[in-house]
């Protein structure tokens, strides 16, 4: 993983160099060896690397990053087998955000992410020439149908360690797109940057002590007239409505406010955003997020009551999130 690491970097600096973020490009190449620093020595790394080098060295027949599964490559690429595919594939497991399918094999992952992708993408500013930040992008899964939208360069944040493995296994195939993950957590990046014209925030605002704090830091990361794409857990109710859980939410710990749609407007408000607009309100399904053969672990299904599937296994509203698009 090295090897890609540095790779990576080089094209990362290139991309920084010729961009709007070219002020800030010596902290962000920072911030990429600072977050590849822990996960080259993380315990799992040589389980995780031996899927990743077993994956066929072949250039793909076909990339489509519009496919609701991002696609990479077919069967036909290659003389590897399908099973010998999935079971190198399968090292890397949990996959939690996707589907992709890689050379025929179709990686079924705990979330719907295209789901998600599906219920914005027609709402949102045009992606096209724009520089978009993903703030806890997971996989990458959303940078890559950012990208297919002909966005100028890509850049996600995500401090978890698999998930830069997951973005690299797709990456080593599109090794020129202009799109990186920086293995890092948004309090690293510089404040106030002013440089991307889209900053995307999903599934993120729930777990910030602080709400507001959040929101001043995602305007602080827009440029003048940027756009703001928020995807957040509400409740139901009017602009004095706010759920603090006592302790988990749907067996979550670092949950900390979940507002009515009103107050989640009202907070953007008074944060300083315009053109406050909501784009949708759907609740979570066990159909969107549950179990896979990817991702074995406990999904949706085990953190509602089990007699009531309309409250959390706590007894709170079960989960419904509102997307939310801000002008700053």
């Amino acid at each position: 993983m090295r090897a890609y690491r540095d790779a990576e970097g080089v094209k990362l600096q290139e991309q920084l160099t010729h961009s709007s973020l070219a002020a800030f490009s010596q902290t962000l190449m920072a911030l990429h060896e600072k977050g590849w620093h822990k996960i080259l020595k993380h315990g799992d790394l040589g389980r995780w690397q031996g899927g990743f080098d077993a994956l066929p060295d072949v250039t793909p027949s076909v990339v489509d990053l519009h496919a609701s599964a991002v696609k990479i490559g077919c069967a036909a690429d290659t003389d590897m087998s399908h099973s010998a595919i999935e079971t190198a594939l399968k090292q890397m497991h949990p996959w939690r955000k996707g589907p992709f399918e890689m050379f025929g094999v179709y990686i079924d992952t705990e979330w719907h992410s295209d789901w998600k992708w599906d219920r914005l993408k027609q709402h949102i500013a045009p992606l096209a020439g724009r520089t978009i930040l993903d703030v806890g992008c997971g996989s990458g899964y959303h940078l890559w149908r950012m990208l297919a939208d002909d966005a100028k360069l890509v850049i996600g944040i995500d401090p978890t360690p698999l998930f830069s493995m997951h973005f690299a296994t797709i990456k080593r195939y599109v090794a020129d797109a202009p799109a990186f993950i920086l293995p890092v957590g948004i309090e690293d990046i510089p404040e106030k940057m002013h440089c991307f014209d889209t900053v995307f925030s999903m599934g993120i605002l729930y777990h910030r002590k602080s709400p507001i704090d959040h929101l001043l830091e995602l305007k602080g990361l827009l440029n003048d007239g940027g756009e703001l794409v928020l995807d957040t857990l509400v409740i139901e109710g009017d602009e004095s409505q706010c759920l603090m859980p006592h302790g988990r939410y749907a067996k979550m710990r670092n949950v900390w406010f979940i507002p009515s749609v009103a107050m989640l407007k009202l907070w953007l408000k008074r944060a300083g955003y315009k053109t406050v607009q909501v784009i949708d309100i759907s609740p979570t399904t066990v159909e969107e997020q549950r179990p896979t053969a990817w991702m074995q672990f406990e999904s949706l299904p085990h953190f509602l009551d089990p007699h009531d599937s309309s409250l959390t296994i706590e007894g709170y509203p079960a989960p419904i999130r509102a997307v939310v698009t801000a002008k700053k």
